[in-house]
């Protein structure tokens, strides 16, 4: 299945995150080196959030990346949630359609 994983951020997030952007990429580069994370960026114009991308049998790894990531534990993130996300539609989706539909 896949899940994402949706940050809410500070005010000014794209300024205060720079101190923790090398151990926050290090930490993401672990997580897709595993397989798990497949996607991540912060969202633009605004930069007012961040949206993950995880595939596993639960959403336990996306769980995880959270409470370890820097800009959590350092206070960038005011909120986060995983949402499963059933994919449909492209070559990497979880629960294609059947043929014909």
């Amino acid at each position: 299945m896949h899940y994402l994983l949706f940050y809410d951020v500070v005010d000014n997030y794209a300024g205060k995150r720079t101190p923790f952007r090398k151990d926050h990429i290090a930490h993401a580069k672990a997580a897709a080196a595993r397989g798990e994370l497949v996607l991540a960026g912060a969202l633009a114009n605004p930069v007012d959030g961040t949206v993950l991308l995880f595939k596993g049998d639960s959403p336990s790894a996306a769980e995880a990346f959270a409470k370890a990531d820097p800009y959590v534990t350092n206070g960038l993130v005011t909120k986060w949630r995983v949402r499963e996300w059933t994919t449909v539609i492209g070559a990497d989706a979880q629960v294609p359609l059947p043929p014909g539909l």
